[in-house]
């Protein structure tokens, strides 16, 4: 495991673009540590899920290097990878009718020998990460029988069952309701400073992401426009700079000011 002082992801100078001449991220740069919370911010199009999928080693950057514990990800086997980073797309989905136990067991694929049987170490951490994550009570309904922010934490689950030391999420909260926002985003939070491991969160939501995560970078056209805790980066200027509009800050008592549309 990657200690809190060391970067377990970093991006140094990425571009990638899906046609030539037409650049979607642009020479950017980040570094996450173990035990950090990072929430990347921005308007469509901005190249949030691209950086997510270049760091997952899904896309293979055209310029610049991603480095996971210390070591291109282009050069890890997927096996191997699974063993490091997991991510948590947008909308949770199977294939299959499985249940909510077997989909987290799903995360321990790259830990288990050839065989691929489930051992009493395997079962051990799948209660573990669902316990974590409140997933229990439904264990053996399938994803169809649970409603979104459920469903979504199965999908934690299931990352948390990998034992990664980086976990990648794009926009987990997108159509849940308040409450259910709220929990994934508190569990985020939790789980980055206890396990320790690197946390990056695509968002959409400028007030949950500045009052859980640890450091907010907000993106713009492929580039960072700015990068900090969120009462520094969250201000007119920087909002106005990244999303092209006016907002009105109003302050609260115990965080960053709330974010709203003027």
């Amino acid at each position: 495991m990657t200690t809190p002082a060391e970067h377990a992801i970093t991006a140094q100078d990425v571009s990638f673009s899906y046609r030539p001449g037409h650049n979607v991220l642009d020479s950017l740069s980040l570094a996450v540590a173990a035990g950090q919370f990072l929430s990347l911010l921005g308007p469509n199009g901005s190249g949030k899920s691209t950086l997510l999928r270049c760091l997952l080693g899904e896309l293979r950057v055209a310029s610049g290097k991603v480095m996971l514990d210390g070591r291109d990800v282009q050069k890890y086997s997927p096996r191997e990878l699974a063993r490091l980073v997991a991510y948590v797309p947008q909308f949770p989905r199977s294939a299959f009718a499985f249940t909510a136990r077997e989909i987290v067991m799903l995360g321990r694929f790259a830990h288990m020998g050839q065989l691929g049987l489930a051992g009493p170490k395997d079962l051990a951490i799948v209660q573990s990460a669902m316990a974590m994550t409140q997933t229990q009570e439904f264990a053996d309904r399938t994803l169809e029988e649970l409603s979104g922010g459920e469903a979504q934490r199965v999908m934690i689950a299931r990352a948390l069952a990998q034992q990664p030391q980086v976990l990648l999420l794009d926009e987990p909260t997108s159509h849940l309701d308040m409450k259910a926002q709220r929990m994934i985003y508190a569990m985020m939070a939790r789980l980055a400073h206890d396990w320790p491991m690197a946390i990056i969160c695509v968002s959409h939501d400028i007030n949950m992401a500045a009052r859980f995560a640890d450091e907010l970078l907000l993106m713009r056209k492929g580039r960072m426009v700015a990068r900090g805790k969120p009462a520094d980066v969250i201000s007119h200027d920087v909002l106005a700079q990244t999303y092209d509009t006016e907002v009105q800050l109003v302050s609260v008592p115990d965080g960053p000011p709330l974010v709203m549309p003027k």
